[in-house]
């Protein structure tokens, strides 16, 4: 008893909840209704084989007692009330067409990474069945359609979740390592749409992908999948070392592994038709000649490594991974393409933290990129959204206190004038109203965090860390683009040396294209107001949304994917969730 009452309390909740004034078992045939569902019913009735209505309690019931079901109860109820009970799914008591749309997108699930068996929560081919055979039985026939039509509202909202927000959808969860902003679809919308009962300007309610870079990795999961199917790819010998017109055995493997496209057989018998006059065949064949080597740079770029055409260490390790490890690194890059707003403003900058790479997109294209350094493993920098605000030309650096207590205490407690080496202050204060505080006056053995109510900063000038500017998009993890002194960290593959915000290679690029709609601001402009070694702030006119995302596989509008290392281990605390 306590169970039931508990059950209906919540109910009348959820009910409340939408604004529900009329209902207590929506098309019900046994409970009574309003004098304006009546009249309705009763207009209905009196042609044979109404269609029925939807009963709330049922499906409540329902959703409730379904856990593929059960998180999508609240769009379901909204659904349907929004439709004043009627069914979705059915008109005059035959399944509308798109039931066989739905059931064809389902089967094909596996194309965009996901498990089929995990939209088969119902057999819905089995419940048609049952029903065409109750159709002389206007009562079993009712009961049937409501809870087919529960059915199909149920799987439709689960595939859509999944593949609009996604299957492991951090949003959903405690999770602190993805905050961008996320895609907001409605699914009670989106399926009013996918019946065709309601206009969206949104091409993703009828299931297109998003962003062409979903598509772009959907095509090369299905290439990846063909060639797991064919056999995947050999793997080279661990201490193997290849050079341009090196013999070796391991040629032949490197052959298959990279100019497959030309099948295994006929890639080494091209080879061996290309045989000096005199030359043994096998000797062409396992000979590391040129069509090869430019194979092996282009693969070494699409990984981001040197591409000197030289098979060892970090491209030997990348040619031998796996080709399901591969497969799995493309369909959980897809997972996160889900997680992104469903469309992007037309301009905006994107990090792309394991490339090592910004992207300016500007009118919805690719303007330029740039190189650039991120946090190291214990201080990575984090994955989220805001919007760009200020330019800083000559910024000061401001010292974090764990670099005082760790680094600095010790010698400014012996002498404070240690700071004119290091070209830093002690201020008082922010901004213009801050004063200099004579370092002596400190107590540095003792100073805590707590205690310490001044900046430490490092001057504007050649030795400051955050080089001649930085751009400022507020934030609460306090993470910002700057420029560096350490220009020759950026000839290195991987860049992984800051303490979380990000460093870029082209400073000054991209202060003048973010104040191109300021011409009192051109590149002269700039680099002059640098030399003064004052701090500037400028404020667009415009914020700029700013996205920084972790990627570790794309693919080129061909379908050509590139792949990354997973350098904070993000690939495998997905995986774990997603496959398991």
């Amino acid at each position: 008893m306590t169970f039931l009452l508990r059950f209906t309390s919540l109910l009348w909740l959820l009910l409340a909840a939408l604004g529900s004034t009329t209902l207590t078992a929506c098309g019900s045939d046994s409970q009574k209704q309003t004098s304006e569902q009546a009249a309705t019913d009763s207009s209905v009735t009196a042609v044979a084989g109404a269609q029925p209505r939807m009963d709330s309690t049922q499906l409540i019931s329902a959703f409730r007692g379904e856990p593929a079901f059960k998180s999508q109860l609240l769009p379901a109820l909204r659904f349907y009330r929004e439709r004043k009970f009627q069914l979705g799914w059915f008109k005059n008591h035959q399944p509308v067409a798109q039931v066989k749309n739905l059931q064809a997108m389902m089967a094909k699930a596996a194309d965009e990474g996901l498990n089929p068996k995990d939209y088969q929560v119902k057999d819905i081919a089995k419940m048609l069945a049952e029903l065409d055979k109750a159709q002389n039985d206007s009562t079993k026939r009712n009961a049937l359609e409501r809870q087919v039509d529960i059915a199909l509202t149920g799987t439709y909202m689960k595939w859509a979740n999944d593949y609009y927000r996604g299957v492991a959808n951090p949003r959903d969860k405690k999770d602190s390592s993805w905050l961008v902003k996320p895609n907001k679809i409605k699914l009670n919308k989106a399926l009013t749409t996918f019946l065709g009962e309601r206009k969206s300007r949104y091409n993703y309610y009828e299931f297109a992908p998003l962003h062409p870079e979903y598509d772009q990795l959907k095509q090369a999961l299905a290439t990846y999948r063909a060639q797991e199917r064919a056999g995947g790819w050999p793997t080279l010998p661990a201490n193997t070392v290849l050079k341009p017109g090196q013999y070796s055995p391991a040629v032949a493997a490197l052959r298959k592994r990279l100019l497959d496209s030309e099948g295994g057989e006929a890639a080494t018998a091209t080879a061996a038709a290309a045989a000096k006059p005199g030359q043994p065949a096998d000797v062409a064949a396992l000979t590391y000649d040129a069509k090869l080597e430019a194979a092996v740079k282009k693969f070494q770029e699409d990984a981001g490594l040197k591409a000197d055409g030289i098979v060892r260490g970090e491209t030997l390790k990348q040619l031998n991974v796996p080709i399901g490890t591969r497969i799995d690194q493309l369909i959980l890059n897809m997972e996160r393409w889900r997680w992104l707003p469903k469309k992007f403003e037309p301009n905006y900058l994107l990090v792309n933290i394991p490339e090592y790479t910004l992207h300016v997109i500007e009118d919805n294209k690719e303007a330029f990129n740039m190189r650039v350094i991120v946090g190291k493993v214990l201080h990575e920098t984090p994955v989220f959204s805001d919007k760009m605000e200020y330019v800083v030309l000559a910024p000061y650096w401001n010292v974090p206190f764990s670099i005082i207590d760790n680094e600095l205490r010790d010698k400014l407690a012996a002498n404070p004038s240690y700071l004119d080496r290091l070209d830093m202050e002690v201020v008082k204060g922010y901004g213009r109203k801050a004063t200099v505080v004579d370092p002596a006056s400190i107590d540095w053995a003792n100073v805590t965090q707590a205690t310490f109510k001044y900046t430490l900063r490092r001057r504007p000038g050649p030795k400051n860390d955050l080089g001649d500017v930085k751009f400022i998009f507020p934030n609460s993890n306090d993470i910002y683009l700057h420029d560096t002194p350490h220009d020759e960290l950026f000839s290195q593959s991987s860049r992984s040396f800051s303490h979380g915000c990000v460093r870029l290679s082209e400073p000054i690029k991209l202060a003048e294209y973010l104040l191109r709609d300021r011409p009192e601001w051109d590149r002269q402009t700039i680099l002059d107001s640098i030399a003064t070694h004052r701090e500037k702030y400028i404020t667009l006119k415009e914020k700029l949304p700013v996205y920084l995302v972790y990627f570790t596989a794309w693919a080129d509008a061909s379908g050509h994917p590139h792949f990354r290392d997973d350098i904070y281990g993000l690939d495998k605390k997905l995986a774990r969730e997603y496959f398991d």
